[in-house]
């Protein structure tokens, strides 16, 4: 990261209306209640290496600064004219800053050593990881020894960085019980506030993480798998905290009142257990925060992995509103024809463009045609969102992301129809015909 990198003035009027039309927060809302709107609507998840990469500002800010990460958020949106924003980190203090001992450029981005002794290293393309002073890993809980009433086990450094993404959980004492609401500090809502008071005609989603992510990143995911097997009722004890914590969370989202919540739920996939083990520790915790999130009067939905084709039904047994991500093969098991089939009254649909082999390494006639294909199958009968599967890696061009919000207005418009045999490489302009890397 050169010193060139400064902190920018992002533009953060209100945005969301387009052409006069219905705005992208009434477009979300009928999709996701299986109405039709004017067009099918638009939102993707961006990888944190895409607003380093393309925001002119110090990637530790993004991650670190509430009022930076919502100015990305909102400036990635606007370029794209996504029709909503997720945010995927929860706020952080104003006073940040003054926790930190040294800073400097690392490899082409950045390295932070904390007053507490941690550092934590910047790539410029992809997700910061933190580690003790020496460079060695963060430690996680042991199952054969945790105790799980002890307030330090939430505190271990390895389990808070990969939940909270902080180094520290700064400003909550260390004895404060994370299932009491009070216990989060005002900060724990600043970007959410900040992108609502700012992006008003937008679609704003938060999103927590699944008590079975909790158990996994509490463990480390190999020593999570066979405690899976070795101690299923300890498993269970973990899993009912973490649904405390995570209702916790939802309550002061909820007073905010998002669009939606996003239960990020990324190893229930058949990749990393079978459907009785998704039964067993996924359903009857992550049920309870579906209903917690209704409760509070917001949309659900979650976001799990690579292989779920299987377990579909299951989800259709939990409160959830809406499945992310369905990945296709190869990297998932998800026909998005089938599925619609299946489920289409029962979820609202986001996703299922292939965000590796049909986004990012895809020519642009191969791009085309999958979101021409996604278009023709999700559109009918509306309850579907265009977005790529999992995030969008880094280094998917602006222009190609732009594209899918241009196809969406000319191919997902209801009253429509798009015919199988439209041919998007000739029907449109491709995306090389405009100024590279744009």
């Amino acid at each position: 990261m050169g010193p060139s990198r400064q902190r920018f003035p992002l533009s953060l009027r209100p945005v969301g209306r387009y052409n006069g039309a219905m705005n992208s927060k009434e477009r979300m809302a009928l999709a996701m209640n299986h109405q039709q709107a004017d067009r099918v609507p638009v939102m993707c998840q961006l990888a944190l290496g895409h607003y380093f990469l393309h925001c002119r500002v110090r990637p530790s800010q993004i991650w670190f600064d509430p009022q930076a990460f919502a100015a990305a958020l909102i400036d990635r949106q606007q370029q794209y004219r996504f029709d909503g924003i997720l945010i995927n980190l929860p706020g952080r203090p104003g006073d940040w800053e003054g926790r930190i001992e040294t800073r400097q450029d690392h490899e082409g981005g950045e390295r932070l050593d904390w007053e507490s002794g941690l550092q934590t290293v910047f790539p410029p393309d992809d997700n910061p990881q933190t580690f003790l002073a020496d460079g060695s890993r963060l430690p996680r809980a042991n199952y054969t020894g945790v105790d799980l009433h002890n307030p330090a086990t939430q505190r271990l450094p390895g389990y808070l960085w990969n939940t909270w993404h902080l180094p520290e959980l700064w400003d909550i004492a260390p004895d404060a019980d994370l299932s009491d609401p009070t216990a989060y500090p005002p900060w724990f809502t600043a970007t959410l506030e900040t992108v609502q008071e700012r992006a008003a005609g937008v679609s704003v989603h938060v999103e927590v993480f699944s008590p079975f992510t909790h158990l996994m990143e509490l463990f480390g995911y190999e020593q999570a798998l066979m405690a899976l097997v070795d101690a299923p009722q300890l498993c269970h004890e973990a899993l009912a905290m973490f649904t405390k914590v995570v209702l916790a969370q939802v309550q002061v989202y909820g007073g905010c009142r998002p669009d939606a919540i996003l239960v990020s739920s990324a190893f229930a996939g058949a990749g990393f257990i079978s459907r009785s083990m998704y039964r067993q520790f996924v359903m009857p915790y992550e049920d309870q925060v579906f209903q917690a999130i209704r409760a509070v009067g917001c949309k659900s939905y979650v976001h799990t992995c690579g292989a779920i084709g299987d377990r579909l039904d299951l989800m259709a047994e939990t409160a959830v509103d809406g499945i992310d991500t369905l990945d296709p093969p190869p990297l998932g098991t998800v026909d998005l024809a089938q599925a619609k089939a299946d489920f289409g009254e029962r979820f609202f649909f986001k996703g299922n463009l292939d965000a590796v082999n049909e986004m990012l390494h895809a020519d642009d006639a191969t791009f085309e045609r999958a979101v021409e294909n996604r278009l023709r199958i999700g559109k009918p009968g509306g309850g579907y969102v265009l977005s790529s599967a999992c995030s969008v890696a880094p280094h998917v061009l602006p222009k190609r992301l732009r594209r899918l919000t241009e196809l969406a207005e000319r191919l997902g418009r209801y009253g429509e129809r798009i015919s199988a045999e439209t041919n998007a490489e000739s029907a449109w302009p491709t995306l090389g015909q405009q100024p590279e890397g744009v």
